[in-house]
């Protein structure tokens, strides 16, 4: 009487699903890439189109933000509100650090059109963080 039991086949681990702590290590540094520049984590990974609308996307909120008179939060601990704006705001990156040292940014909060302008700019930085973290997702292989 013959065996029916399935033989199985050892298969190598793949690439993806290494666990050793230097994949791991590089891929913060793809977190850190694409959140201090957006769209570099993409870039990094090869994936030129992603990076490219990242880039625009998370610029082009930044820079409709910016002339729409919208304020970037400086860091304050007296109001849970403005701790969530500027953490949306530092998001962003290089565009922050870089409109804060030119004094842009101030704004004109009283207007709608200022505070449109305020809620651009904190989502340009939730969009570059969501990015940076699918790039690393992308590095390790769990999306492609």
């Amino acid at each position: 009487m013959p065996s029916d039991t399935v033989t199985k086949r050892a298969t190598p681990p793949s690439p993806s699903r290494t666990t050793a702590s230097a994949s791991g290590m590089a891929s913060w540094w793809v977190v850190a890439l694409g959140w201090l520049f957006p769209g570099m984590g993409y870039f990094v990974n090869r994936k030129w189109v992603r990076g490219a609308l990242v880039l625009v996307s998370v610029a082009g909120m930044f820079g409709l933000g910016l002339a729409l008179k919208g304020q970037i939060y400086g860091f304050n601990t007296g109001d849970v509100l403005d701790i969530l704006g500027w953490v949306g705001d530092i998001c962003a990156g290089a565009l922050y650090f870089l409109t804060r040292a030119l004094g842009a940014g101030a704004g004109n909060p009283f207007t709608v059109m200022g505070d449109y302008g305020t809620k651009f700019l904190i989502a340009a930085g939730l969009l570059n963080l969501l990015a940076a973290a699918d790039a690393r997702d992308v590095y390790l292989g769990k999306k492609k």
